[in-house]
């Protein structure tokens, strides 16, 4: 079993690596053969240079997230609510977000899944 202070390190790491522009820090946190489903139903980005060059295009959008409540933990997932800001077309953008994270035992993720849809949608028009 992962062990939970690293698992919410890892989620604030998350965090912190979108607010320091980093994807480099992003795609660390992942296992080589992880997958990311931004958002759920999406193909899944497999792998360190998929994930890495999902996130670079990511924080191109100049994207910072957020937490909006506690991180969640159960067995080897962590579940968090964020908010996803961002400056688009002349305003201030917010995307309402919940990702999970799947950890293995070495206590990288294995996988993230992103819920979102068009309601969590705020100021695109």
């Amino acid at each position: 079993m992962p062990d939970p202070a690293a698992m919410e390190a890892a989620v604030h790491e998350y965090v912190a690596a979108f607010a320091a522009n980093s994807p480099e820090r992003v795609a660390a946190i992942f296992a080589p053969d992880a997958a990311v489903e931004d958002p759920i139903g999406t193909p899944p980005h497999v792998g360190h240079d998929a994930i890495l060059a999902f996130y670079t295009a990511s924080m191109q959008t100049g994207a910072k997230l957020e937490l909006t409540g506690p991180v969640r933990l159960a067995g080897e997932y962590a579940a968090f609510a964020f908010s996803v800001h961002l400056h688009w077309d002349g305003s201030d953008k917010r995307v309402d977000v919940i990702d999970t994270f799947r950890f293995n035992e070495d206590g990288k993720v294995t996988e993230m899944k992103a819920y979102f849809g068009p309601s969590n949608f705020h100021g695109f028009g």
